[in-house]
């Protein structure tokens, strides 16, 4: 569980760095949604069997799960804070 969180981790500054620009909550809540994102992509892939957690595609599909989790995020927080 510590290896998957530290992974999350990896995985959410991966994503925030991709998708520059601010952020509502800060880093700290960017980190967390990369978190959550990278395990909500890594458990579906790997229960519909495209991938196993050890491959490559794992950490790929983390990151693009991170990056729409943080995209939803922010989409969501700019509509209602106009």
């Amino acid at each position: 569980m510590i290896y998957t969180l530290f992974i999350g981790l990896l995985i959410g500054v991966v994503a925030k760095f991709l998708m520059p620009g601010r952020d509502p909550g800060g880093f700290i809540i960017t980190i967390l949604l990369g978190i959550g994102g990278a395990m909500l992509a890594s458990w579906a892939g790997v229960s519909m069997g495209l991938y196993s957690s050890s491959e490559p595609a794992s950490f790929i599909a983390a990151v693009m799960g991170s990056m729409v989790i943080l995209f939803i995020y922010r989409s969501f927080f700019k509509i209602n804070k106009t």
